[in-house]
């Protein structure tokens, strides 16, 4: 009882927003988090449907005490899914498989892969289209046919308790959201900078491409997501990184410390209009308003300004999980007009089947990603390449 009594506190917290489900969560003094999370998320999903159930069985008539909340995280049925009537099943989303990247920084494919089939899980190999991905069931897996150490697994696969993921030898991370470490692509002993580095998944992925050699300079300006961070990169093994509680707007691009960055990865704060986790703890921010999505573009795009300014930038990627025009397409438009004839868009994975918006010329080498489109999370990704030789 004491898990649905603390699901209900949490969800009426979300909905006079009082805090995000994650961080109220965490804040609660339930023991088994992970339950509750899961617990939260399931209620929060069907929401609207266990408002009708409740409603037309005359519930919280007939228990005057009951809390509606109480109500909805108490209301049984063999599956989630039987909730929801034809037609209003869980869409596409629902449906992502679950990405896992293996840490070169720690383990190798091979190994992880062995490692799975000792377990019982059963490998299908490199898959040929997202046909195999979409189809993949029960204890089978595949390797990614685009990124070399992505592995792919049935989208209602856990893994946190996973003693690889414990170890750090796998990174939960969307196969979106590894594409712009592996645009960035920079070689071994390149100098890096994250501009919006924190929680850190994309920092580890750097570090794993530089095999530890070079320098990766992450900046942020939340003390608590650092020091998870911090944590993070311990236990991905990253040695390379150096961690700034700083705003990147005010890093000068003419200090010498930052002399020799080739590479910037700017992965700006964003509506997460992409992300169906974010929408569950954040309604409404599947549709954000207008004045959330002005301020929003306007920190980005000084951001991304303020990036193409470090005198030995050669290459740049600039990303969100924002699947609004606003925050993708018109903030590298404004950024290339900033800067004629010094930065263009590079052309980059011509068989991606997701494009930009064609809201200017050259934005079909931008990079759009869909739970619909590439079975992934949404995501936009451009790639700035410097046109000629700095002096």
């Amino acid at each position: 009882m004491a898990l649905y009594a603390t699901a209900a506190s949490v969800l009426a917290g979300v909905e006079s927003r009082r805090g995000s489900i994650k961080g109220l969560v965490y804040a609660s003094s339930f023991q088994n988090v992970k339950q509750l999370y899961a617990l939260v998320c399931e209620t929060q999903r069907y929401s609207a449907v266990l408002d009708a159930v409740i409603a037309s069985a005359g519930l919280l008539r007939a228990e005057k005490k009951l809390r509606p909340h109480l109500a909805k995280v108490q209301r049984r049925v063999s599956r989630n899914e039987d909730l929801l009537q034809v037609g209003s099943r869980p869409g596409t989303a629902s449906q992502v498989p679950r990405f896992v990247r293996v840490n070169t920084l720690k383990t190798s494919l091979v190994d992880a892969v062995d490692y799975f089939k000792r377990q019982g899980f059963s490998y299908q190999g490199r898959a040929s289209s997202l046909e195999d991905a979409r189809a993949l069931r029960g204890r089978c897996f595949l390797l990614d046919p685009l990124l070399p150490e992505l592995l792919v697994f049935p989208a209602q696969t856990d893994l946190h308790d996973h003693p690889l993921y414990r170890a750090g030898h796998l990174i939960l991370q969307d196969k979106a959201s590894c594409l712009p470490a592996a645009l960035l692509a920079p070689p071994p002993g390149a100098h890096v900078i994250d501009a919006c580095a924190a929680p850190g998944n994309k920092t580890s992925h750097l570090a794993a491409l530089l095999q530890n050699q070079g320098k990766i300079f992450a900046f942020d300006l939340d003390a608590g997501r650092l020091a998870s961070m911090a944590t993070l990169l311990a236990r991905a093994g990253v040695s390379c990184c150096e961690l700034a509680e700083e705003d990147f707007l005010a890093v000068s691009p003419s200090d010498q410390r930052y002399r020799r960055v080739q590479y910037i990865l700017l992965d700006p704060s964003c509506s997460g209009s992409g992300m169906p986790a974010r929408q569950l703890e954040e309604p409404g921010a599947g549709t954000p308003s207008k004045a959330r999505l002005q301020a929003l573009a306007g920190f980005q795009q000084r951001a991304l300004r303020h990036a193409l300014t470090f005198p030995s930038l050669q290459r740049l990627v600039y990303s969100t999980c924002s699947l609004c025009q606003e925050e993708n397409e018109d903030v590298v438009r404004d950024a290339l007009q900033q800067n004629p004839g010094t930065f263009r868009l590079a052309p980059v994975l011509p068989s991606w089947p997701h494009r930009g918006l064609g809201t200017f010329p050259g934005a079909e080498y931008c990079l759009r990603a869909s739970p619909e489109t590439t079975l992934t999370g949404g995501f936009f990704v451009a790639v700035l390449e410097r046109v000629e030789v700095p002096r």
